[in-house]
């Protein structure tokens, strides 16, 4: 019997549904997991049916980050190559995250931990069940967060908060995630799903092309001065002015009736 494989990929009415499947090891990452997570990734930007993605894990947790069993790091073994794991697997993920011309919802569904903490924080929208928690375990083990989260952590929740996370370690619960600003919402457990998929339902039926563009003006935001971001936003309004959906938003809004984007 053929073992299940570690990233599922399910088509919705007009988005994909990514699930990290590894739930015995809280799905945590080994490098056939980042490999079968890159083709999931690489099919929901090539398909054009596909105009929203909802990621979760499998089980009780998110992800747990690195699966620190893969590697050997005990006594004479020889010094592992951190720096290759970033840049061959997890920095390509979270710029490929970012960069993804569609809205992402992430829907925690237990315990992000580590690179799973951070992975989770690359994506657009964070729904948190409340009984899953955030945890930069990296200081338990001697390392810096990775994967974003010396970059996320500050922008998200400021300084003094993301230094507390980072040096310390401890575990953040949903519902202080959510008042600290590090997630977008905590929902109850049982309905957790139900409203990742509607809101990944309500994000494919927008006007997708605009919200690309939403994502690209928000993220460059933190690199630019307010000169060059709001000449910025003038060149991609320029450019969204022109598109079908633009016309079919306010053709709709005139005619009182809801609109049919297509993003385009």
């Amino acid at each position: 019997m053929a073992e299940p494989s570690s990233v599922l990929l399910e088509a919705q009415d007009g988005y994909a549904v990514v699930t990290l499947n590894r739930p015995d090891r809280l799905n945590s990452f080994n490098p056939e997991m980042h490999e079968r997570l890159r083709a999931a990734l690489a099919e929901v930007k090539r398909r054009d049916d596909v105009r929203a993605l909802l990621l979760t894990g499998a089980g009780r947790g998110f992800c747990a980050g690195q699966d620190l069993s893969d590697r050997v790091v005990g006594a004479g073994a020889e010094p592992i190559d951190l720096g290759y794991t970033l840049s061959t697997h997890y920095n390509p993920l979270i710029r490929s995250l970012r960069e993804l011309p569609k809205p992402i919802v992430c829907a925690v569904n237990g315990v992000a931990a580590g690179a799973g903490a951070n992975i989770a924080l690359a994506c657009d929208v964070v729904l948190v069940a409340r009984s899953a928690s955030f945890i930069q375990a990296f200081c338990r083990i001697g390392l810096v967060p990775d994967s974003g989260g010396t970059y996320f952590l500050p922008r998200l929740v400021g300084t003094a908060r993301a230094m507390g996370l980072a040096l310390l370690g401890d575990k953040l619960g949903a519902e202080d995630a959510e008042r600290w600003g590090l997630i977008w919402k905590c929902i109850d457990d049982a309905k957790l799903m139900d409203e990742a998929r509607a809101l990944a339902g309500r994000l494919a039926a927008g006007p997708t092309k605009g919200l690309a563009e939403i994502k690209r003006a928000i993220y460059a935001s933190p690199a630019n001065t307010l000169d060059a971001q709001i000449d910025f936003e003038r060149d991609l309004q320029r450019e969204l002015g022109r598109s079908d959906d633009y016309r079919e938003g306010v053709a709709a809004f005139m005619a009182k009736r809801a609109p049919r984007f297509k993003g385009r």
